[in-house]
């Protein structure tokens, strides 16, 4: 009666226990820190399209609409090794997450076979194990003679009750980790578009450019030709002739450089296919390739919480951080385990798997404490709460160069837009002025050197057109990403 009251006490105590763990999680919850989002980003002058869809909420394939460049985007998304390892990072973030649900099970161990024999002499300061001696009906001897001799198998188990929530914790710190390894693939894929797109434009620009070279060398060898004529009828020096010509060379120079450049671009967007150097299609023009002059609206500052996939890995971090500061806070605490065992242990090899003569079983419990570390486990804790601070701070940081980023954007693009209108008029005067410089020449009231100024102008305003629309096709991409654009 009395070992079955020991054994009620003994069961009552590791119930109470359990009730206990329930409710002893330690540590802060998480909360999300202020962070002082303005109401607007400066230099929205989107804001009055309130009613239409934020272009983050967007998907690439509706923002893009070229389709070769959509192509070439799946392509990349598919093959980059950035990408695949981050799939892979996903999975193993998962198997972790995952493993910590076994956590609250006991470990359970099996011994399948072990064996244990020593041997003695007569100054180890005991006398010989007569009886097993006795049992195989010879004399023990003083030397060498058979101390202990023991056959066993058994399964063992122990359980450490999660009292204080550090596997609680490490679920949140595992699941944080999971969900932040997430956001570097979409970071990773947002960044991917971005560049692919810039590439891609940067591709359609130096075919442009090419165009503009090559028309322009057409241009000065027409001019060549009747300064030549002239230069015959000795109404101009050969220095008329070797200026045009320097002109010429000039543009014709273009087309090597431009040449080159698009070889190496097109390296660099195979490089993000995971593919050797090769050619990369693209389509017969750069006009429309997505709809940038459709209104669309910023949507409000507090919206890169939700889209930005670095503004919420950076948050995913701290609630990691703050989980581990609980962690390294409960393993200051005393700890509750259980543990025991049960199989069969035999002193000779024939009685190794007796029953029940030969079975074996223990059960017991632990309730130990850290007394004396020499400050080891403080330190962590401190350093924990210390690194919690550290991501709490480069969230904040995170966020104000978001909005920042943002505000650049959402300027560069209106500012590009003005750009691009005079560059047009540029363009469209000096196209004009070379008409009638040629007209004037050919009546005698110009000089070559007219003709001369007015295709150089032509075509340094030409290129300037093409760079510039390229800027502002970027800077579209730009405001995208900045957004969180491009993950979904």
């Amino acid at each position: 009666m009395k070992i079955l009251s020991i054994h009620r006490i003994g069961l009552g105590f590791i119930g109470l226990c359990l009730l206990i763990a329930q409710g002893c999680k330690v540590g802060e919850k998480y909360t999300q820190p202020t962070l002082n989002l303005p109401d607007q980003f400066r230099g929205d002058t989107l804001s009055y399209f309130a009613d239409t869809s934020s272009i983050s909420n967007i998907s690439w394939k509706d923002f893009f609409h070229d389709p070769t460049l959509k192509e070439l985007i799946d392509s990349v998304l598919v093959n980059n090794y950035d990408m695949k390892t981050a799939l892979l990072n996903i999975e193993i973030a998962s198997k972790q997450l995952r493993q910590n649900k076994y956590n609250y099970l006991p470990e359970v161990d099996a011994t399948i076979g072990s064996m244990n024999k020593q041997w003695r002499s007569k100054d180890f300061g005991s006398g010989p194990s007569s009886k097993w001696y006795e049992k195989h009906g010879t004399k023990a001897s003083e030397n060498m003679f058979t101390y202990l001799s023991q056959f066993g198998s058994e399964i063992g188990f122990s359980w450490e009750i999660d009292i204080w929530g550090k596997i609680s914790n490490a679920k949140d710190q595992l699941n944080a980790e999971f969900m932040n390894s997430q956001e570097v693939r979409n970071a990773i894929q947002t960044n991917l578009i971005a560049n692919v797109a810039k590439g891609y434009f940067n591709l359609l620009m130096l075919d442009a450019k090419i165009e503009v070279a090559k028309r322009n060398v057409t241009l000065n060898d027409s001019t060549k030709k009747m300064l030549e004529l002239q230069y015959q009828a000795g109404e101009i020096t050969a220095l008329g002739i070797q200026q045009t010509e320097s002109q010429r060379l000039i543009a014709a120079s273009l087309v090597p450089e431009l040449e080159k450049e698009i070889l190496i671009q097109e390296n660099a967007l195979q490089v993000l296919t995971g593919k050797m150097p090769d050619r990369i299609k693209r389509g017969t023009s750069f006009e429309h390739l997505f709809a940038e002059n459709k209104d669309i609206s910023l949507g409000s500052p507090i919206e890169i919480l939700r889209n930005r996939p670095d503004v919420r890995g950076a948050e995913l971090e701290l609630i990691a951080s703050n989980a581990n500061a609980n962690i390294q806070q409960a393993m200051r605490y005393p700890s509750l385990s259980l543990g025991g065992e049960f199989g069969v242990n035999a002193m000779l090899p024939k009685n190794w798997f007796s029953i029940p003569g030969a079975l074996l079983g223990g059960i017991g419990a632990n309730l130990t404490a850290p007394i004396f570390k020499r400050k080891s486990l403080k330190t962590k804790w401190e350093v924990a709460k210390l690194e919690r601070d550290k991501a709490e701070l480069s969230l904040q940081q995170t966020v104000v160069e978001a909005v920042s980023e943002v505000s650049d954007a959402v300027i560069t693009v209106e500012k590009q837009r003005e750009q691009l209108e005079y560059a047009r008029l540029r363009v469209e005067n000096s196209q004009k002025a070379v008409q009638n410089a040629n007209l004037l020449f050919k009546g005698g009231y110009a000089t070559y050197l007219e003709v001369i100024t007015a295709q150089s102008n032509a075509l340094n305003s030409d290129l300037g057109l093409v760079e510039l629309r390229q800027e502002h096709l970027e800077s579209y991409v730009n405001l995208y990403r900045s957004l969180g654009g491009g993950w979904r």
